[in-house]
């Protein structure tokens, strides 16, 4: 069985509390593992969680304010220190490409780890990760509206089709004919029938993920969260302080939940939360008169699953 789902290293903002760390997710796909903005204190919330440098197969950062990267110096050199052998790419606007460089260039090390540094200069499709097999999905950048450029992260997966076991059956088929029909498209029945994996199939709708930190209320973060089975989003502000979450570049939790409502969102992950406010049931409160779904305010080292897939 595959694996998909979101383990929160860190849910906090600017200033992390006595029980809220710096941000830091690891989206766990598959055989890939992301890991979306490590800030200060990442390593060890990996080592809580039971997450290892070798799970990781790309780090993706919105933007470079501290409680977004910070942590980029101490997991680079993890990666180092572990000897992982596999390239990981980073992902991060090209405009923060100085920062970058301090971070990964932050203390002396043996420098053993392969990064392959990715700066995003235009919205779209992230390229690949040098010499790792094809993920299975498309990973895209939107800009955002922040104080400073920011991106926000979508992954799709594209629709497919699961074979029928009692199709299969009425057309005769078992053992190595179903997987010549998996490579080919293609397979002669016993009966002397041609049988195509249309035939045999019913369609799999693909899954999607959507990861908006830092921002305003802007056009990209609706098309991020259009549809998607789990969004995580910031939500830094409740909306008593809305003025402010305007003036710093963030969402507040009502506005937050209303993307997701208005996108027919299945999953929703509130995180990011101003340390002025000490009671997270707020925010729940506050999600929960406009958006109906699955709904998480994220506690540090939460797991949240991917929802099943949607049925054809």
């Amino acid at each position: 069985m595959s694996r998909r789902e979101l383990v929160v290293l860190g849910t906090a903002s600017m200033v992390p509390t006595r029980t809220r760390n710096h941000n830091g997710y690891v989206l766990l796909w598959d055989d890939e593992a992301i890991l979306f903005d490590p800030g200060e204190g990442t390593q060890r919330q990996m080592t809580f969680a039971g997450v290892s440098a070798t799970d990781l197969t790309r780090i993706a950062v919105t933007h470079l304010h501290g409680d977004h990267s910070l942590g980029l110096a101490g997991v680079s050199q993890r990666i180092s220190g572990d000897g992982v052998r596999h390239t990981i790419g980073v992902t991060y606007p090209a405009s923060g490409q100085r920062w970058v460089d301090h971070l990964l260039d932050a203390s002396a090390h043996y420098r053993r780890g392969h990064l392959a540094l990715q700066p995003l200069t235009t919205d779209g499709v992230v390229p690949p990760v040098p010499g790792r097999p094809e993920p299975g999905f498309t990973l895209r950048a939107e800009r955002l509206d922040h104080t400073i450029e920011a991106m926000g992260y979508r992954l799709d997966e594209p629709d497919g089709r699961s074979l029928d076991p009692v199709l299969l059956a009425r057309h005769g088929l078992a053992g190595p004919p179903v997987g010549e029909l998996q490579r080919t498209g293609t397979v002669v029945a016993p009966d002397g029938r041609t049988v195509t994996l249309d035939d045999v199939s019913r369609p799999r709708p693909g899954q999607s993920f959507a990861f908006v930190m830092d921002t305003r209320l802007c056009d990209a973060v609706h098309r991020l969260a259009d549809g998607v089975d789990l969004l995580v989003i910031e939500s830094t502000f409740l909306d008593r302080d809305r003025d402010q979450a305007e003036r710093w570049g963030h969402l507040t939790a009502r506005q937050a939940a209303t993307v997701a409502a208005q996108a027919g969102v299945r999953s929703l992950v509130l995180t990011h939360f101003s340390q002025r406010y000490p009671d997270p049931t707020e925010f729940w409160r506050e999600a929960r008169e406009v958006f109906d779904g699955e709904l998480t305010v994220a506690q540090d080292l939460d797991r949240v699953r991917v929802p099943r897939r949607r049925s054809a």
